[in-house]
């Protein structure tokens, strides 16, 4: 007999849930979309189909062991009617050179994600993106003696079918530049993670070129709709329009053709890809080709001065007979141009886009179009949204969202509820978990959270879950969540966290290491236990320094220091919701354990990690220390502290150079490889800076709102673009008190705004590789700057 056995559910602050937008219980919810799944398990490539490919991800994971696993494609009945995968011994292991292990499953995702669970549970293994120190493996016995299965072995069943994977924003602060190689590596890693629902927005811009043409729109029309490489999430979204553009023919071209090989090999897997739908996102041109439409111009969103160039797009109404015309063409053109569809579609038309009117009938009508051109392109089609409107918009009150949601027939809307480690909303409507904004570095969690809530929406009453996932805006961060959250798509029962984060240790850097154990202990009640409900975008000094007037500066309850007024709204306060003493703490054992594990690129990773965590939430103290001296007209410590915040980003450069993941020369060199021309080469390299830096627009005097959004603690990035800016607010400072005129904050935006627009347009290549020793820098700056440091805790 198999033991069954459930899997754990620790998705941490990426944890997406997804709910139907009907009050039933789960079981009914899974009910409703039986059809589709019916329909969805036809339509799935043969079994041999996904047998060779999941073959050749084992082969491509741990190629040493490519003998030792049998897989076998099974049907869903022999799982009791759900997904689910079998793990055995095999009869002929006894055997030389026969395999050892079988894993058998419904799909070829099952089958790698029960090579993931036994080499996990099993055999001590870790999986984790390459920046994130890539998978221990160390652990793993060599082939020929793997360990045996009690028993007749075990069956771990999915408790709701489906595990998302994705916001609409990932596909810009992560994915913007990638080619095959590392697209092939993401999609290996999303199998062995559980994850049969991504999202699959890639290269939607050439459908839309061949659809809008058949509208009458030229390819000219469309300079000035389309946002450039590193900014197609937000003009997707209609945010904005032409910014970073025009996309140059090459480019639509390279990424339909990616796509393609993205949708063949998740369908070899046996995955469900989640593709766009329209949203009534029009280029201008169209009110000229058709002036009777109903087409309005959307408000500002974050520029500086609402210039039209790039801010107030276009939106045809869905009630608009040309909306459904429109809606039908594109999910044509997509099964005609990848053969085929999974019949769920994303679309989110109110995604920071606010409806002219509350009316709830006129809610409901929009639904209702929307989803009906939908459905005239594909018969099954089953519209997914994420449900971040309802969390960020206070428009949407019960009258608005039942109008939204009742507008769709049951079982044919997916809401995903997208921060629900934080604000879930499951209980009126959905759920879901978000955790990272914009790729931010910060090490941050809600374990407890994460290893409990997923559970509890499943089974609370009227429950209409129907699958768990990730909807984090940026990867290649805080690993410990995200193996956390492979569990979740095969949890029935809640988790002892405590215990798994012990497991977490060993697994991670492949030993027991006695030190590390406790700073993981640590760790664990401190930066992976927030729970004060704040969003955390990183706001940390020294990639988000506040342009601020330090005479606003004043008494006050900020981290139980001076600080700065609340009223001040240009200083985005750093969010501290732990004690930095115990995290030190944590640091000095991870130094300790350094004897051992120096030659773990894991350990690497995590060490540099916590010592940039611990120095950045320093630095924070530091700049309110010079705040402190020019308030008290002290010159002489305004200079001295100032050169210490200086000397110290010098420092994490350094540190954050000994680490390939915390490099700035990959995302811009990776954006220089897609180019075809000298020309495209600048273009996409000046999207690649200024994502990162300062964008939207900007004036001579005044920063673009969203100037920092998608910081990131990157080698390079620090030496030559933060310290910098520091370096001329200090000036300011310094000359402030020299001639004992006002701080000139005109002054100091004119000559940060030039740096930084000089930056974005810079050519200077930075390293692919990283240098140094990560445990003797790590060590050096410890005792440099945080022991004895008198950091107070908060």
């Amino acid at each position: 007999m198999f033991h069954s056995m459930t899997a754990y559910v620790t998705v941490a602050l990426t944890t997406v849930i997804l709910l139907f937008t009907l009050t039933h219980s789960s079981t009914v919810g899974v009910e409703y979309v039986s059809r589709l799944i019916e329909v969805q398990d036809r339509e799935r490539a043969p079994a041999s189909v996904q047998l060779s490919a999941a073959t050749a991800v084992l082969h491509r994971f741990i190629p040493s062991h490519s003998s030792s696993f049998q897989f076998n494609i099974i049907t869903n009945e022999r799982c009791g009617g759900v997904s689910c995968f079998m793990i055995s011994n095999h009869p002929s292991s006894h055997l030389l050179g026969a395999p050892e292990i079988i894993i058998s499953g419904v799909t070829g995702v099952e089958l790698l994600s029960g090579l993931h669970w036994y080499l996990k549970n099993l055999c001590g293994a870790h999986i984790s993106w390459d920046k994130t120190g890539g998978s221990q493996l160390s652990s793993v016995p060599k082939a020929g003696s793997l360990p045996r299965m009690k028993d007749d072995g075990l069956l771990i069943q999915r408790p709701v079918p489906w595990n998302y994977y994705q916001n609409a924003v990932t596909s810009s602060y992560t994915f913007a530049w990638w080619d095959w190689e590392r697209w092939e590596k993401e999609i290996d890693w999303m199998a062995l993670q559980g994850i049969n629902m991504p999202l699959a927005f890639t290269g939607q811009e050439a459908i839309w070129q061949k659809v809008f043409e058949k509208f009458n729109i030229s390819s000219s029309d469309l300079n000035d709709f389309f946002g450039g490489p590193a900014f197609l999430a937000w003009s997707r979204m209609a945010n904005l329009h032409g910014w970073g553009g025009p996309l140059p023919q090459s480019w639509l071209d390279q990424q339909l053709a990616m796509q393609k090989k993205i949708l063949a090999r998740m369908y070899e897997l046996g995955m469900t890809p989640v593709l766009p739908a329209f949203s009534g996102n029009v280029p201008a041109a169209l009110k000229n080709v058709y002036p009777s439409a109903k087409i309005t111009r959307l408000g500002n969103w974050f520029t500086v001065d609402s210039n039209p160039r790039w801010c107030c797009t276009y939106l045809l109404d869905a009630t608009d007979p040309l909306f459904i015309e429109i809606g039908k063409s594109f999910i044509q053109q997509q099964v005609k141009e990848y053969g085929r569809s999974s019949h769920i579609y994303n679309c989110d038309t109110f995604d920071e886009n606010t409806p002219p009117t509350d009316d709830p009938e006129y809610i409901s009508s929009l639904a209702a179009a929307i989803f009906k051109a939908m459905q005239s392109g594909d018969d099954d089609a089953v519209w997914l949204m994420q449900g971040w409107l309802f969390a960020y918009d206070p428009y949407w009150k019960p009258p608005q969202m039942q109008a939204l949601l009742h507008a769709v027939p049951i079982g044919k809307m997916i809401v995903l509820d997208l921060f629900a480690e934080v604000n879930p909303i499951w209980t009126t409507s959905n759920q879901c978990m978000l955790h990272n904004f914009a790729g931010n570095v910060e090490m941050y969690g809600v374990l407890d959270s994460v290893g409990s809530g997923p559970v509890e929406a499943r089974v609370s009453k009227n429950s209409t879950m129907v699958g768990v996932g990730m909807s984090m805006e940026g990867i290649e961060q805080n690993p410990i969540v995200y193996d956390l959250m492979s569990e979740m798509a095969f949890q029935h029962a809640k988790i002892d966290v405590m215990k798994w984060v012990d497991s977490y240790s060993i697994r991670r850097y492949g030993k027991f290491v006695p030190s590390l154990q406790e700073a993981w202990n640590i760790l664990y009640h401190t930066v992976y236990n927030c729970t004060d409900g704040a969003y955390d975008k990183n706001r940390d000094v020294i990639v988000a320094f506040p342009d601020v007037d330090p005479t606003v500066y004043s008494t006050n309850i900020f981290s139980k220091r001076n600080s700065l007024k609340d009223e001040d709204e240009s200083f985005d306060k750093p969010h501290l919701w732990y004690s930095t003493s115990e995290v030190i703490r944590a640091l000095e054992l991870f130094i300790e354990g350094g004897k051992e594990l120096s030659g773990s690129n894991t350990y690497r990773y995590d060490l540099i990690d916590l010592t940039r965590q611990a120095l950045a939430k320093y630095a924070n103290d530091l700049f309110l220390d010079v705040l402190e001296a020019y308030e008290s007209h002290d010159s002489y410590s305004v200079a001295y502290l100032s050169e210490k915040f200086l000397d110290l980003v010098d420092d994490m450069d350094t540190l954050l150079a000994s680490h390939d993941g915390f490099l700035l020369g990959p995302w811009l060199e990776s954006s220089k490889q897609l180019a075809v021309d000298k020309e495209q080469e600048k273009q996409y390299e000046w999207n690649a800076r200024t994502q990162i830096t300062m964008w939207f627009d900007n004036t001579e005097e005044e920063a673009s709102l969203l100037r920092d959004y998608g910081n990131k603690y990157w080698s390079g990035l620090l030496r030559d673009y933060y310290g910098p800016r520091a370096a001329i607010y200090f000036k300011y400072l310094k000359e402030s008190l020299a001639t004992g005129d006002r701080f000139s904050l005109q002054g100091w935006r004119r000559e940060w705004i030039k740096l930084t627009n000089e930056w974005q347009n810079g050519r200077y290549a930075y390293s692919v590789k990283s240098e140094g020793d990560a445990l003797s820098i790590s060590q050096q700056l410890f005792y440099k700057y945080l022991y004895d440091s008198g950091m107070t805790d908060h």
